[in-house]
């Protein structure tokens, strides 16, 4: 029993199972985690119209990535373990195994003999540049679609077998069947991953110039062999038209930063840059010391000039190239005319075209003449010594090298042309794992170029072809362990951006800051985000990402700063122009607040990536701007604005708090029934929506139902019995309704869970001091004045605590201090001159 593809495929399970326990990664964010059409309420019919992401493919910030199979793939895994990550890894990791035994068994038909079949297969288990497919679940694409196009490969040829014995009536039907299965097979491919319906090409030139060596100036001349070509081109034309249809008949925009040579504006720059990036492409698969998760952002900086040396490696690659296709054209014409000439009849006419009067052995020997390379080596009928008289054994061995060299060629070029940049921009430089597919090419001609030196020392009997075996095995396990070391960097976010730190900075310390933002490391985050802004300097999102940081810490100037440069970066940042305008209103810049919130809400969003996170931002912008109309008591400009939030909001925002406060707005001005029905709509969206149920509560309150009022804050109690915000509201009710022991037992049991919240402190400080505990409230008081000391209201109540208290000297201080804030209080201004008027008499 061969034991080469179980081999194989043991050896690419192996090498990958400690990529089981790895979190999500990267990509792995928005493909899976906030990818809606992975939940079963999204209709299965979406993931046919939307990208890979989520977003809709007709929206002008698709990433035109059109995946359906493989997100289908990731809809199973949501199905069978929601988020849990073990189950994509794990489905990652055998697929990646199914996919190395079938290309082995693809190198059996190719390479013949066992030795480079098995070196073929191991190379490609253990080649390192995989780690990125295979480890990330985004990935799954690439393996996906690398199944389908080995399925539809294998296809083709026996299809092409079966089409050249068309003198058999079952085998003319059966060549169909297989075609079939090839175009379908392609097509799944293709809807796995965009590169997967590079197979066509790669079909037709194993037709042409594999199996059936046809010389270009005469490739119209053999039309019987062009059958499949056209029929692939059929196949080719309408996938293609398909996929630009659905997606919009646009191409995809992408930034500056993810291929910076699209966006230079020097011909040279973009030529002589897109020409280096297949050699390195080339390289990494030769030697894959250097593996990073991104490559964007100017990791490998424009070649602007002739001089640049790089060009020096790309001149070297190139001429490569063209020696390789020069030598190939030529024993491929040499090839063909030697073989036209054993055809041609005494007459001179060629047996391909010659009456039926033939023998059947003529169009045997034709046959087996065809079908050399990849035919059994075992057939010693008479038309194959003829063959065998006719081309010497170095002769045939050539030819077999010859095949083996230009198809493996042509798996390593054609399903790499679609990130060449050569039909249109890409949204990166270099993606280890769109090399998936092309490696395959790659471990071809390394096993076969091994074999050869194998058999040609064994044949000099020098011993050395125990060198080359070793060889290989140091090249494998060499492979081997850079995988397994490779794997420990995919097994955490964290570790992914610590090791591209040394290739991309910028993208890497970003990164990793949001990470240590995330588990409370603040001054480590604050110095990524800071690092990362020192190597590239307009990063928005970096900007954004810092400003946040920044207002967690309540250094609000320092984050409006890092918003600023956010909006300057990238204007239609609406996230940074949403946070600026609530820090500006927090800071009492009511005006520029309003200023900021309205252009927010009117941004053009349209061509950004994650469109349903900016329309959201925008919907909440209209939201908080109608809050702070409300707050300036413009009660009929509030009402506005949540009117054209609800006409703007998208089906996929929650809509509860704009019902509130809508409803609030609509309460104060008197519609209370219209007030009562917002309130009962955003609780049937959410029926544990705390600010519903208060809002609802202080509407009955103001219509004297204080008994109802009193039970919805008991209901909002009962669901979130730890919300102090439930308490300090429910207790300001109680001492508005005069039950003010009972609000200051409320406020004892919270203030300790609040010490900074100004309004609760500051209400408390109210009822302690309405039932006379003149220290208490005295205490509260002098704590309020300095948790806002620009607040007049609480240098005036602590002037008034220290006037009851005795405390002349300093309550005169207190009541000035409120007069310097707020100049024209009448109340402030008559408490001090009654103040004075006491020191007087006394």
């Amino acid at each position: 029993m061969d034991l080469v593809i179980p081999a194989t495929s043991l050896l690419a399970l192996v090498l990958y199972l400690n990529t089981l326990d790895a979190d999500f990664a990267y990509d792995d964010s928005r493909a899976v985690q906030t990818n809606p059409d992975l939940e079963p309420k999204t209709p299965l019919i979406n993931i046919f119209y939307d990208d890979f992401w989520g977003t809709p493919l007709t929206h002008s910030g698709s990433h035109k990535s059109y995946r359906p199979l493989c997100v289908l793939t990731f809809r199973l895994n949501y199905y069978l373990g929601e988020l849990n990550p073990f189950g994509y890894h794990l489905g990652n990791v055998i697929l990646h195994a199914l996919v190395t035994g079938i290309f082995t068994k693809l190198s059996r038909i190719i390479l013949k003999q066992t030795f480079p079949t098995l070196v073929s297969g191991l190379l490609f288990a253990s080649h390192p540049v995989h780690t990125e497919a295979v480890a990330g679940v985004v990935g799954r694409a690439d393996i996906g679609a690398c199944l389908f196009f080995i399925l539809a490969l294998m296809n083709y040829m026996k299809y092409v077998k079966l089409r050249d014995t068309s003198h058999d009536s079952s085998a003319s039907t059966s060549r169909f069947v297989y075609f079939l299965g090839t175009a379908l097979l392609t097509t799944a491919s293709m809807l796995t991953k965009e590169q997967g319906v590079t197979v066509l090409g790669v079909c037709a030139a194993f037709d042409l110039f594999v199996h059936s060596r046809i010389k270009l100036n005469r490739i119209f001349e053999r039309k019987e062999k062009l059958e499949g070509v056209f029929l692939l081109g059929i196949v080719g034309i309408v996938l293609v038209a398909f996929r630009v249809y659905f997606m919009g008949n646009k191409p995809p925009d992408f930034s500056s930063s993810d291929n910076p040579a699209s966006d230079s504006d020097s011909l040279i720059t973009r030529t002589l840059t897109y020409l280096l990036y297949p050699a390195l492409n080339v390289w990494m698969l030769i030697c894959p010391r250097i593996l990073s998760f991104d490559w964007s952002m100017s990791s490998i900086p424009l070649v602007e000039t002739v001089w640049d040396p790089r060009n020096i490696f790309t001149l070297v690659f190139y001429s490569i190239i063209i020696y390789l296709a020069i030598l190939t054209l030529t024993f491929t014409q040499t090839y063909s005319s030697a073989v036209d000439k054993h055809l041609m009849n005494g007459n001179g006419h060629s047996s391909l075209v010659s009456s039926a009067k033939h023998s059947t052995n003529k169009h045997k020997s034709h046959q087996i003449q065809r079908q050399t390379s990849f035919s059994s080596s075992t057939n010693n009928n008479n038309n194959v010594s003829k063959f065998t008289n006719f081309h010497s054994v170095s002769q045939t061995a050539s030819s077999h090298s010859m095949d083996v060299l230009i198809f493996s060629i042509v798996l390593l070029v054609l399903p790499f042309i679609p990130a060449t940049n050569l039909f249109f921009y890409v949204g990166f430089v270099i993606a280890e794992r769109v090399l998936y597919i092309p490696s395959m090419g790659m471990c071809l001609i390394v096993a076969h170029g091994c074999f050869k030196l194998y058999k040609y020392y064994s044949m000099n009997k020098s011993g050395k072809e125990r060198m080359v075996t070793i060889a290989i095995m140091i090249v494998i396990a060499v492979y081997g362990g850079k995988t397994m070391r490779r794997n420990r960097d995919w097994v955490s976010e964290q570790k992914l951006y610590e090791s591209g730190i040394a290739v991309n900075p910028p993208k890497a310390w970003g990164n990793l800051a949001n990470i240590y933002n995330r588990e409370g490391r603040i001054q480590d985050a604050e110095m990524a985000y800071r690092n990362a802004l020192k190597y590239r300097s307009n990063m928005g999102d970096t900007h954004y990402n810092l400003g946040i940081l920044l207002q967690n810490q309540k250094r609000d100037l320092e984050a409006m700063e890092s918003y600023r440069k956010a909006i300057a970066c990238r204007p239609n940042l609406s996230l940074a122009h949403l946070n600026l305008a609530i820090l500006l209103a927090e800071r009492g810049n009511d005006t520029v607040a309003e200023q900021e919130y309205r252009t927010c809400a009117d941004l053009d969003t349209s061509k950004l990536k994650d469109p349903r996170l900016h329309e959201s931002t925008k919907i909440s912008c209209l939201y908080n701007l109608g809050r702070l109309y409300s707050k300036l008591k413009r009660n009929e400009d509030a009402i506005a604005v949540f009117e054209e939030a609800l006409r703007r909001r998208p089906e996929y925002y929650s809509p509860q708090s704009l019902y509130n406060m809508y409803g609030e707005v609509l309460s104060t001005v008197g519609r209370t029934e219209e007030g009562i029905h917002w309130f009962n709509e955003a609780l049937k969206v959410k029926p544990d929506h705390i600010p519903a149920h208060l809002t609802m509560a202080k509407v009955l309150q103001t219509l004297g139902k204080h008994q109802e009022a009193e039970s919805w804050y008991l209901k909002a109690s009962k669901i979130d019995s730890e919300d102090v915000s439930i308490y300090q509201h429910y207790a300001q009710f109680l001492g508005e309704i005069g039950r003010l022991k009972d609000a200051a037992t409320i406020y004892r049991s919270v203030l300790d869970k609040e010490p900074d919240n100004f309004e609760l402190n500051f209400n408390a400080a109210n009822i302690f001091r309405q039932l006379e505990e003149n220290d208490l409230a005295e205490k509260l008081f002098k704590k309020v004045s300095l948790l806002k000391p620009s607040e007049a209201a609480a240098h005036m109540n602590l002037g008034a605590m220290y006037h009851l208290n005795g405390k002349f000297k300093e309550a005169e201080k207190s009541y000035l201090r409120a007069l310097e804030l707020k100049p024209e209080d009448k109340m402030t201004k008559e408490n001090l001159n009654k103040l004075r008027n006491l020191k007087s008499r006394g």
